[in-house]
């Protein structure tokens, strides 16, 4: 029988917004679908959620969908939020987010964590993770930056 590994991937981007606008954002669920390819449906209140509620995703995978339930389980104003949920495929899933000052506004970095993978992933899987990174981190960057400047205005 193999062992269980642990795979843990940070992506990061700085974005001229407050942090607290950068977190509300990627704290409310109903925004995954807006930068997250995979994520297709949520069931969650419209708003960023604190530590200890639940919210629905329909996410979809190259063989299908799948139906994550999510616990949020850290929410430190402006700076932190973390959710957890469990699949039977991959076993838990923990996705944090930061947001820190930096250069040009504000470093937000979004880690993956499988605590316990029942085997690594490939390269090619990593590849994919990577790329699909990149596109989520532009997202986000445009839809927290252009609400900015509308409120500006």
């Amino acid at each position: 029988m193999s062992q269980a590994v642990r795979f843990e991937r940070s992506h990061e981007i700085v974005i001229d917004a407050p942090a607290g606008d950068i977190l509300d954002y990627v704290s409310n669920p109903n925004s995954w679908p807006e930068w997250i390819a995979a994520s297709h449906h949520i069931d969650s209140p419209p708003r960023p959620l604190a530590a200890g509620e639940r919210f629905r995703e329909r996410w979809h995978t190259r063989t299908g969908e799948v139906l994550l339930d999510w616990l949020v389980t850290e929410r430190e104003h402006p700076r932190l939020w973390v959710a957890e949920t469990r699949t039977d495929f991959i076993g838990s899933i923990i996705v944090r987010y930061e947001v820190e000052p930096a250069a040009g506004g504000c470093r937000y970095r979004r880690t993956l964590v499988n605590p316990a993978r029942p085997k690594p992933p490939t390269a090619d899987m990593i590849r994919r993770i990577d790329e699909e990174a990149v596109t989520s981190l532009q997202n986000i960057k445009r839809a927290v930056e252009a609400r900015r400047d509308r409120v500006r205005k």
